[in-house]
């Protein structure tokens, strides 16, 4: 039998070159799932996601998903892409083990907790809005920090740095003004030692950056700007929490399991070669 993608409707493009696509699987001809494929686009080269692959629940089991997810390995390499990126439910074992046979390997996970009652924070520690004179420095330190991320992931430095720019244009269109963001301060006994940003995003709260200051590191601190994460979602009426954390980062998983949370999505990626 023969396994093949079958595009369902046209290509969709974005004024910033993004592509999707969605395709049948199709076993000689018959339907028996879907993919869709996507695009994320920076400087020279895209970022190709698998986004849904699915297959029917009387077609599993017959290496189908396998041969569907190869395919779509190659239309992504026919788009430009360097490498492909796909997040699994952490409870979906059998699409982990597919895609971990296929050379996927983790880059991150989404953690999740669900919340209470809002905890107190350590005596000596305060949190208060970050100011809008310190927004310009702390943009360009996050901005920094992300393109870092990228290029420890294969970009070069411009490409990087593209990407970082991009990013914090969109998540901050009217800089300090810009209404969604959280941003706060914790000072410890008069010392600001570290930033918390986090968001509403799909009826939770989400942690999107927590930094504690070089030199004051190891002191609990982080500990600190997670219950004030979940201090300030509680106060948006929000009872979930999830966060983001790289694959590599040892102590931060410890902290955040020591907490409550837990692997909600896995985020994996793979070279095209």
């Amino acid at each position: 039998m023969t396994t093949t993608l079958r595009p369902t409707a046209p290509e969709r493009r974005t004024d910033d070159g993004a592509r999707s696509r969605l395709y049948d699987i199709c076993v000689n001809g018959r339907p028996v799932g879907r993919v869709l494929l996507t695009t994320d686009p920076y400087a020279d080269g895209p970022a190709g996601r698998i986004d849904r692959l699915e297959v029917d629940p009387r077609d599993r089991h017959r290496g189908r998903g396998t041969v569907a997810a190869l395919a779509a390995e190659e239309v992504l390499r026919g788009w430009g892409c360097r490498w492909v990126e796909t997040a699994i439910p952490a409870e979906a074992r059998t699409a982990l083990g597919l895609a971990t046979a296929l050379g996927y390997t983790e880059h991150a996970r989404v953690l999740t907790k669900r919340l209470t009652l809002p905890p107190a924070l350590p005596a000596g520690s305060t949190v208060r809005p970050l100011e809008e004179a310190a927004f310009p420095a702390w943009l360009a330190a996050e901005e920094a920090a992300y393109a870092e991320t990228w290029t420890a992931r294969g970009l070069t430095p411009d490409e990087a740095a593209a990407r970082s720019a991009r990013a914090h244009a969109t998540a901050f269109p009217r800089g300090h003004a810009t209404p969604g963001p959280v941003l706060r301060v914790l000072s410890h006994e008069g010392t600001d030692v570290g930033t918390l940003w986090l968001e509403q995003r799909g009826g939770s709260g989400y942690v999107v950056v927590v930094r504690v200051a070089p030199g004051h590191r190891g002191n609990g601190h982080g500990r600190t700007l997670m219950l004030t994460a979940e201090r300030e979602t509680l106060a948006m009426n929000l009872s979930r929490l999830h966060l983001s954390v790289a694959a590599g980062n040892t102590p931060a998983r410890r902290l955040y399991a020591s907490l409550g949370y837990r692997p909600f999505v896995l985020n994996l990626s793979k070279p095209l070669l």
